[in-house]
């Protein structure tokens, strides 16, 4: 379908493509096995300026938006969803910076991840606060010019790699939701420290650690917002990056579907590939049919944000569990298309399929989601 993309997108679009299909391909099931940070290919990445296409050309960027970082994540995923969460997961720790943050916080923080200089991770969930962001226990006391942090953040994107974190913590515990704020936490701050990286079922390049405050000292400077904006800069964040995950499983499912249908045309059984069989045609036109609804929306809704429009946590919460939901189900009749081949970790697909399941998981529940496109769905006809 014709998407309408502009020049520069499309130019993203096909860059991002070769880099996944030259660089990233050939070494995904490596990465995958040894479970190892794709540090190569983030220097690749940085080398091409994809880093940056979605800053303000203000702070090194190129001045794009949600809908072309959502291009470069998609072609990425279709190589390797683990590999290019290391990019996706620097735009989620950016986004509050970029949202919410002051210039002079911007002019400092900005530049080198648009250079791919500094990765970035962003920090919200811990033991018993997932989807309830709301009980989160890491607290951040002011004293003088700094703020002191202690608590313990749990599965954190690219932790241990990144250089810049983002930070949720309780600042006024009598406040309740409204007593969280953040803050703009440096690797190497005196007081912070990463558990030991966590060994998973899919997205195994990339890095999930804890990060662990005790005494961490942060410069006042690095307030975002003011304090008790926390969740406010977190929800916005949210609103905001969601499209990016249905990017990823979008890919995800778009590089599952690629190799069933190559699968399928070279498979003979009967004396005839199984791709003339009606009970595949069928599979594969409701694979190809779902990624193409998936895609459609998660655009629709990437450009949504990119205008500017308020009130979009509807939208972005239908995108986030439309496209995931579509990943698991296209990654799960990839493995079935291909059957006892499907399921060797020799093909790919079963690495697709593990890959997907965490679409539905980080990022809000898809059943969170649900609650959230209700809520606003009743919320909308309340007011007719």
């Amino acid at each position: 379908m014709d998407y309408l993309l502009t020049e520069q997108q499309t130019m993203i679009r096909d860059l991002a493509r070769r880099i996944a299909v030259e660089k990233i391909k050939p070494v995904a099931a490596h990465y995958d096995e040894t479970e190892e940070f794709a540090w190569p290919i983030m220097k690749v990445l940085a080398e091409s300026d994809l880093f940056g296409i979605y800053l303000p050309e203000a702070y090194g960027g190129l001045g794009g938006g949600i809908m072309d970082m959502c291009l470069v994540t998609e072609e990425l995923s279709r190589a390797c969803g683990g590999i290019a969460l290391g990019y996706a997961g620097t735009a989620l720790g950016t986004l509050p910076i970029l949202l919410h943050g002051s210039d002079e916080q911007k002019k400092r923080f900005l530049p080198d991840v648009a250079r791919g200089k500094r990765l970035a991770a962003f920090c919200l969930t811990e033991a018993e606060a997932g989807s309830d962001a709301g009980s989160i226990k890491t607290t951040a006391r002011k004293e003088g010019d700094k703020y002191v942090l202690n608590g313990t953040k749990q599965w954190i994107t690219n932790a241990g790699e990144a250089d810049i974190y983002t930070v949720v913590a309780i600042t006024d515990k009598a406040r309740g939701a409204r007593g969280a704020s953040a803050f703009i936490v440096e690797k190497g701050a005196k007081g912070m420290e990463f558990g030991k990286k966590e060994k998973k079922m899919g997205i195994r390049a990339s890095a999930t650690r804890e990060v662990i405050f005790t005494d961490c000292e942060v410069p006042a400077a690095n307030l975002l917002a003011r304090e008790g904006m926390g969740f406010i800069v977190a929800l916005k964040t949210l609103d905001t990056s969601r499209p990016g995950v249905a990017a990823q499983a979008v890919g995800i499912a778009q590089g599952a579907l690629d190799h069933a249908l190559d699968y399928a045309r070279t498979r003979v059984q009967f004396g005839a590939p199984i791709s003339s069989f009606q009970a595949i045609q069928h599979m594969l036109a409701d694979m190809g049919t779902q990624i193409e609804a998936a895609r459609a929306l998660t655009y629709s809704v990437a450009r949504l944000v990119d205008s500017g429009a308020k009130g979009i946590s509807k939208e972005s919460a239908m995108a986030k569990l439309f496209a995931s939901d579509v990943a698991m189900k296209v990654a799960v009749d990839a493995v079935q298309i291909m059957g006892g081949y499907g399921y060797m970790r020799d093909y790919p697909v079963e690495k697709y399929m593990r890959d997907a399941k965490i679409t539905q998981i980080y990022e809000g529940t898809n059943q969170i989601q649900r609650n959230v496109v209700a809520a606003n769905m009743i919320k909308e006809t309340l007011k007719k």
